[in-house]
């Protein structure tokens, strides 16, 4: 489909019935504290329903336990074994290009400040690092897999922010859209998912047309999952360019609000890194997959660093030649990258469960914003997201 100004327009205008519905109710009841505290116990697909969940909780869960009829499980698994090859790389992009890609839309970021997000960044990576692995899980849409929970959970979450918006007037409907609308939904949906292959492309990272196209259809699931408008959503690589390009055009910018996510996100990463030798690797590794002129309203600063970083492309090409070469070698480099990835999200979780609980208050301090913001081998086209370089 075509994306214009006034499609997106309308796609501002829309929420999510089915969460958002569930989430007024249980407010509405006062069974929020119910649902949070007995919702801890459901964290595997097919486990009985504890005793005692409300019952619009039950209805909620029951009508969300099963993918879209219409996966196509042979890609899902395309999808999964090109998460396996490139779990690094993935992470990587996900950590220092999907989520300052987030915090350069000024009004997503002061909804990430409204849900706590300036106090507690590793919480927000760590359940975006813990969802991504759930779902690449040989099992993640069978019975005893950790994925589908944590989908209908993360959906009520987003529904239950919308919904402390408007009850407490802390968003202007009118001239900003819904919170978390569709087209915002969406949008998250291809910064996971398109703006990782860029990145990965902007790395080096050769990746086969095929293996593109798997990993852009398991976020579509995804999407649907979480309550996206398929009818809206992008069907194809090309289309997610399409969508991806306008939605970057008609919000990117500045704002203090990324800025500071910015750098709790840097100050985060530097922690992981060992020692400090090596923490302006973190800066550089952001500016050099989102572009100057992004990282420069997110205020990451430059570094001597910023040199070496345009290397890492050239590295990772020599490790990936011994991967094609070297049956062995491709072994022992994907299981030092899974064991790369548990380490990354066993130090952003501190060893625990991220339960996407739906919070029952928001931060006092959020404000109020004024109005949406200024308006073969695969690779990209010569326009890439998120913006100018």
């Amino acid at each position: 489909m075509t994306y214009t100004q006034a499609s997106l327009d309308a796609l501002r205008r829309s929420g999510d019935e089915l969460a958002d519905a569930t989430v007024a109710t249980l407010f509405e009841r006062g069974e929020v504290g119910t649902f949070n505290t007995l919702m801890r116990y459901v964290s595997t697909a097919g486990a009985p329903l504890p005793d005692g969940l409300p019952d619009v909780a039950r209805e909620y869960l029951n009508a969300t336990a099963a993918p879209p009829s219409w996966v196509d499980w042979g890609e899902m698994e395309k999808a999964r074994l090109f998460f396996i090859d490139n779990n690094v790389h993935i992470s990587t992009a996900l950590s220092f290009a999907s989520m300052p890609a987030c915090y350069v839309v000024p009004h997503v970021a002061k909804l990430l400040s409204a849900t706590h997000g300036l106090n507690y960044p590793s919480k927000r990576m760590a359940e975006t690092g813990q969802f991504t692995v759930y779902l690449m899980q040989p099992d993640a849409f069978e019975a005893g897999s950790r994925f589908i929970p944590a989908a209908q959970k993360v959906r009520l979450l987003h529904a239950s922010i919308r919904h402390h918006l408007r009850r407490e007037g802390a968003w202007d409907t009118e001239s900003a859209g819904v919170p978390i609308c569709q087209e915002d939904m969406i949008g998250g949906q291809m910064f996971f998912s398109m703006l990782v292959l860029d990145s990965l492309h902007r790395l080096g990272i050769h990746m086969s047309e095929e293996g593109a196209d798997a990993y852009y259809y398991a976020w579509r699931v995804v999407g649907a999952m979480l309550g996206v408008d398929q009818e809206a959503v992008p069907k194809s690589l090309a289309e997610a360019r399409e969508f991806l390009d306008l939605y970057m055009i008609r919000h990117m910018g500045p704002s203090p609000e990324g800025a500071l996510l910015t750098r709790q996100l840097i100050d985060l990463y530097e922690e992981v890194v060992p020692g400090t030798f090596f923490d302006p690797i973190v800066s550089a590794l952001i500016r050099h997959l989102v572009g100057d002129t992004c990282a420069d309203w997110l205020e990451v600063p430059r570094t001597p660093w910023d040199t070496v970083a345009k290397a890492v492309p050239h590295l990772l090409g020599v490790l990936e030649t011994i991967e094609d070469r070297s049956p062995l070698g491709a072994w022992a480099l994907d299981r030092i990258g899974h064991l790369t990835t548990v380490l990354e999200l066993s130090s952003l979780t501190r060893g625990r469960v991220m339960h996407y609980a739906i919070p029952e208050h928001l931060k006092k301090e959020y404000g109020v914003p004024s109005g949406p913001a200024r308006t073969g081998r695969w690779s990209p086209p010569a326009a890439t997201a998120p913006g100018p370089r």
